[in-house]
């Protein structure tokens, strides 16, 4: 009996054939095949601009260059999501401010946002987790307050909210393509889009060492670009992205979990992350019956020993440390056969 895993990354010979084509050429940096994956992307999401580069995390470290936001600043992240979320602010000389989760959603809470904006708050990084959307309020009270809203999208390629793609909600959104994601490139990367257009040229620099097109450096940035093998890998999976979306959508309506999603949204199903009393029990019994599962989130980012000075450190997020340590993620994956559906549903039955 093969073991179900959590993720299996997609491959095929166009993907192989993209890759050679793209080493072949010569030109494996700044050439072709980003840029036209950087208006692919754009345009299949509904954003103004999108530019490939290396990693979620660097998309994430660039849109806070983008927004100016440095020593000084604050801005709202989730007390539940990667930490990359968190690191990004700090990376950039500002402080993080760690907000609740929903009860239901576990998306960053608007009360809670709106309760801890301050004179400082420059910024709110929304994560649409596990591929489920942030609530349409978080808009609100972002445009209430004048503050960017800047869209975590690493899990949540084909997700929507009221009908408009992630990627096309807030001032910015992240995205990552690591091979676990709902699209990947071959290894490691990312991208970032904006629907605003007086980002939309500033991001194009900020991936290269804050260039012009005179080569001068006008603003800090890095190199934070994508290779070109990548890029043709992104495009020819991009291809194929909204089948596996509907495909992971198929299969989270297949297995039998209470998981809930938002009315005005459609869940990408990064993750089907289900809420066990007893979550290493429950993964004790998926690793007998051969399926990978395990805990996402166990320590709210707050309590991280990198953020040990933090003024929140020791302070309680209610819904954060009740769920985070409790939420079990398992296989939804688009390559799942109705046979690992069945395996997946005897060990919730039991």
């Amino acid at each position: 009996m093969n073991r179900i895993p959590l993720a299996r990354p997609f491959w095929d010979d166009e993907c192989e054939s993209a890759a050679v084509a793209a080493l072949s050429s010569g030109r494996w940096v700044k050439g072709p095949q980003a840029k036209e994956f950087g208006k692919e992307f754009a345009s299949w999401c509904g954003a103004l601009s999108a530019i490939p580069c290396q990693s979620g995390s660097a998309a994430l470290w660039a849109a806070m260059r983008l927004l100016d936001i440095g020593p000084g600043d604050e801005v709202i992240v989730p007390g539940m999501t990667f930490i990359a979320t968190a690191t990004s602010v700090s990376l950039a000389g500002a402080t993080p401010v760690f907000a609740d989760i929903e009860e239901d959603y576990w998306c960053i809470c608007p009360d809670d946002v709106e309760a801890k904006i301050t004179e400082k708050t420059k910024a709110v990084i929304g994560v649409h987790i596990f591929g489920q959307t942030f609530s349409p309020r978080l808009i609100d009270v972002c445009k209430k307050h004048g503050i960017a809203l800047v869209e975590d999208a690493a899990q949540a390629h084909g997700a929507t909210l009221n009908g408009i793609k992630a990627g096309a909600i807030g001032d910015i959104a992240c995205f990552s393509f690591f091979p676990s994601k709902n699209m990947a490139v071959g290894g490691e990367g990312g991208i970032i889009t904006t629907t605003r257009s007086d980002l939309a040229g500033k991001m194009a620099r900020i991936v290269d060492h804050g260039r012009n097109e005179n080569l001068e450096s006008v603003e800090l940035g890095t190199n934070l670009r994508m290779s070109e093998v990548s890029a043709a890998i992104g495009r020819i999976q991009l291809k194929h992205l909204q089948e596996w979306i509907e495909k992971r959508r198929k299969n989270s309506q297949s297995i039998n979990h209470q998981t809930k999603t938002r009315a005005e949204s459609e869940h990408a199903w990064h993750q089907l992350c289900v809420l066990s009393d007893k979550p290493d029990e429950l993964i004790s019994k998926f690793n007998q019956a051969g399926i990978d599962a395990r805990v996402h989130y166990p320590l709210p980012c707050n309590k991280h020993q990198v953020y040990s000075d933090h003024f929140q450190h020791e302070s309680e997020l209610p819904v954060c440390d009740k769920v985070a340590k409790n939420l079990v993620a398992i296989p939804v994956h688009p390559s799942l056969t109705e046979d690992e559906i069945e395996r997946i549903n005897s060990v919730l039955s039991l």
